[in-house]
């Protein structure tokens, strides 16, 4: 892909900051996109997620860094992920979900790959998964009762909920050794697994939605919470093939 000037910048800007120690600069996310959709509803493009990985860096240096924040996010991009050398390699068991989607989709800027010859454990992430899954489901059951019935605040709930769960299918598609990188294909294939057409596509679609109907609401709560409540089964049992 061609760099965004944006990122450009970015790496002058950090270039300027850390000088040699800056080792590596990547954008990642850039195949996978949660808010893609029918595109009925309107999705805004969102920030540019780099990581930088740097040999060291100081108390000074994060200071310089957060005076350019504001300037960076004008530009498109994300507050850049800044790592030590090494540190991404010995987090990989402790992060496997969101390291393991930065390997899996990533573009080098400049610098060495930091990533040559890393993998993620499959039982790191399927430990992973099951936190994720299990999180959301408390979650949606604790929320559901905050309606207090009301449709609005239901179409609030599944909305605000709905990118947490499209980065939980995202999941548990790289679980099953998809790629993850097409939101509506990993949907997919986890309605297949789970035998609920359509549920997970519905609710994976309104990632990036600002707000749905009440009606659409109540039509969509039921076969939603069903979806989640087998995830956590289908994780709970899932073994290495």
């Amino acid at each position: 892909m061609a760099i965004p000037d944006a990122v450009q910048t970015l790496e002058r800007d950090l270039r300027g900051i850390f000088g040699s120690r800056l080792q590596s600069l990547v954008i990642y996310g850039q195949r996978t996109h949660p808010g893609d959709g029918d595109g009925h509803h309107g999705h805004a493009a969102p920030p540019t997620p780099t990581l930088a990985v740097v040999e060291s860096m100081t108390h000074d240096d994060l200071r310089t860094a957060a005076g350019r924040v504001a300037a960076w996010h004008d530009a498109g991009l994300a507050t850049p992920l800044l790592l030590g050398a090494r540190e991404f390699e010995r987090s990989l068991d402790a992060f496997p979900l969101e390291f393991g989607a930065i390997l899996a989709d990533h573009v080098l800027v400049s610098g060495s790959n930091p990533f040559a010859s890393l993998a993620v454990n499959a039982a790191d992430v399927r430990r992973a998964c099951e936190v994720q899954a299990r999180s959301h489901l408390l979650h949606l059951r604790e929320e559901f009762l905050e309606t207090r019935g009301r449709g609005d605040a239901l179409s609030d709930l599944i909305v605000q909920s709905a990118p947490a769960f499209a980065a939980l299918v995202t999941s548990i598609a790289r679980l099953e050794g998809r790629s993850g990188d097409n939101l509506a294909a990993a949907a997919r294939h986890v309605e297949h697994i789970l035998g609920l057409p359509g549920a997970v596509t519905d609710i994976t679609k309104l990632a990036g939605v600002k707000e749905i109907t009440s009606a659409e609401a109540e039509r969509l709560f039921s076969p939603y919470l069903t979806a989640v409540e087998r995830l956590v089964s289908h994780v709970d049992g899932w073994s290495v093939r």
